[in-house]
């Protein structure tokens, strides 16, 4: 399976006369969360609410600033969450692709809109 990427649209939600970062991001489902580089939390003014201990690929650990809040935009889904600064690329991980309601073709290598779902997100709650 080839390298799965998406054009997300990223915003804080509290500051509207920000403009929205259109970007392309890497999706990976082996990691949790979404992470920015520094100069995405910087245009978008996020506030750093902690540092988080993350364990990186090569399985080395880092101390990151955790930030936030972002919205997520693709396609006719949007999530809110919490973002850690790493790396020089956009990530997309897990949860906010499930907040998002969202699937992965991998023999399509695309990221798509529930079809159980088309209009509005779904979720499981029990």
């Amino acid at each position: 399976m080839g390298l799965i990427y998406a054009d997300i649209q990223l915003s804080n939600p509290y500051d509207t006369t920000l403009a929205v970062i259109e970007i392309k991001s890497l999706v990976d489902t082996g990691a949790l969360f979404l992470c920015i580089p520094e100069h995405i939390a910087i245009q978008l003014k996020l506030k750093e609410f902690e540092k988080r201990e993350v364990t990186i690929a090569d399985g080395t650990k880092k101390l990151v600033p955790y930030v936030g809040p972002i919205k997520i935009n693709y396609k006719n889904r949007m999530c809110l969450t919490g973002a850690l600064v790493l790396g020089e690329s956009v990530l997309l991980g897990a949860i906010p692709i499930e907040d998002m309601d969202l699937l992965i073709h991998p023999s399509q290598l695309k990221l798509e809109v529930n079809p159980a779902n088309p209009n509005i997100a779904g979720a499981v709650v029990m």
